[in-house]
């Protein structure tokens, strides 16, 4: 079966808590940065819905959207694509975030959930997108470049990290 992305479900609750704890201290937020697990997940499902919507976003966010891969019910990463940029994601985010988790790495489900998430992103009339990884992800640089993303430069986040950003 293809992978798909799709809406964090009620039912992926458990799963996508512990794959954010495998993510924790990587640098990279499994279920975004509005991700507080202190909060009831059936409120964060529907916060993020309402991002989608456009609705009750803060002032620092924008439209977008979180999203689960799926592959046969099996959730083996997410997507975080961002219908505009801000300030930041300009600078640094970009569109489109996307992580496979460690256990489905080396399966191609990279490629597949920027794939997807270029096609949503672009159901959503957005047009050139901005997507970036650090320098040193040789494995993430190669799946951006394999679905078409053309290197704009190599710039340096606040904390001197090194990341690429790519036009697709």
């Amino acid at each position: 079966m293809p992978l798909i992305l799709r809406p964090f479900g009620l039912a992926d609750e458990a799963f996508a808590l512990a794959a954010a704890e495998e993510f924790h201290g990587t640098g990279f937020d499994f279920l975004g940065f509005d991700f507080d697990p202190r909060m009831p997940w059936e409120r964060w499902t529907a916060l993020m819905e309402g991002y989608r919507r456009g609705i009750d976003l803060p002032e620092n966010r924008v439209r977008g959207a979180m999203l689960a891969a799926d592959v046969d019910g099996q959730l083996v990463g997410c997507a975080s694509i961002r219908f505009e940029l801000n300030v930041f994601l300009a600078a640094r985010g970009g569109h489109i975030g996307y992580g496979v988790i460690p256990a489905f790495r080396r399966r191609g489900y990279a490629t597949a959930i920027l794939t997807e998430s270029i096609k949503i992103a672009r159901s959503e009339a957005v047009g050139t997108l901005l997507v970036a990884c650090d320098d040193d992800n040789v494995g993430s640089a190669s799946v951006i470049e394999r679905c078409g993303g053309v290197l704009e430069s190599i710039a340096f986040a606040e904390d001197g990290t090194a990341f690429r950003r790519y036009w697709i």
